[in-house]
Formats: structure tokens, sequence, C-alpha cells
């Protein structure tokens, strides 16, 4: 049912709870796992590197925290594929959906409370705009 499965990231305790749910739901389809973290190209500055990131293929604090979070998913038996995508979240997480066809996009509710619930979020954006379904983790329950 789920077999491509789309889930926005950030660096925040809360979007790797949404990574954790959506890479259980990816496994338990036997489908596959798109990681996306969205950042703006114009803030990564190479020369404000430190060197050993200067040559790699982690060249943004966006690589570097996809790398961290396709880690701790292949710790659960997971291969996940990732994306550093331009544009604010919600724009690049419907993008990537889209592009991959995904079946479901998971997001945390980050943001849903509050004005920020009254003004626009991000899983607010994304569930209006996603190309399929879309599931928004409670990541609020420790609080």
């Amino acid at each position: 049912m789920f077999e491509t499965v789309v889930v926005g990231a950030d660096d925040s305790s809360t979007a790797r709870e949404a990574v954790m749910v959506a890479a259980e739901i990816a496994q338990l389809h036997g489908g596959t796992l798109h990681i996306v973290t969205a950042y703006d190209p114009k803030s990564i500055q190479i020369q404000e590197l430190p060197e050993e990131f200067r040559y790699s293929k982690l060249t943004s604090p966006a690589d570097m925290l996809l790398e961290g979070l396709s880690r701790i998913v292949e710790q659960q038996g997971l291969k996940p594929e990732v994306h550093a995508a331009t544009g604010s979240p919600a724009e690049a997480i419907v993008r990537v959906a889209e592009q991959e066809k995904a079946d479901l996009v998971v997001v945390g509710n980050k943001g849903m409370k509050g004005v920020r619930r009254v003004l626009g979020s991000v899983p607010n954006s994304v569930a209006h705009g996603a190309p399929c379904s879309v599931l928004i983790v409670d990541t609020n329950s420790g609080d």
C-alpha cells in the first residue's frame, strides 16, 4: 500500500521521530523511504566548512543532516534515499513526493499549535499540497 514513503526532516528531535515512524511504515510495506530536508543554497559557504568536508560529497549542513538520519534508519535495516532540496520545507517535501510518485508523506506536527497553526506551518502546507496521503505524526506526546 505504501511502497514509496517521503518524510520531511530538519535537525529537531521531533523530525527524527517522524523519520523513525516513516521508516517503520516503509519497512512494514517493503517500500522505499525518501528523507527530504530543505536548505537555502545561498547559506552554504564552502570556505566556511571544516577542511575535511570541503572535498567530500557532504558539502552542506543539509547533506550532513541527511547522512546522520540515514545512519539511524540503516540501523533499523532500511536503506533510505536522501534529498537535499532547495526552497521552503513544505515546497521541497511536496516536490520530492511528486517526483518520486509517493504513496505517503510523513511529517511531524511541529508548528501546528498557536499562531503558527493559524498562519500556516509545514505540516499544514504539506497536507494541502501533497499528491498523496499525508500522515502527521504527533511528536508532542512527550511534552
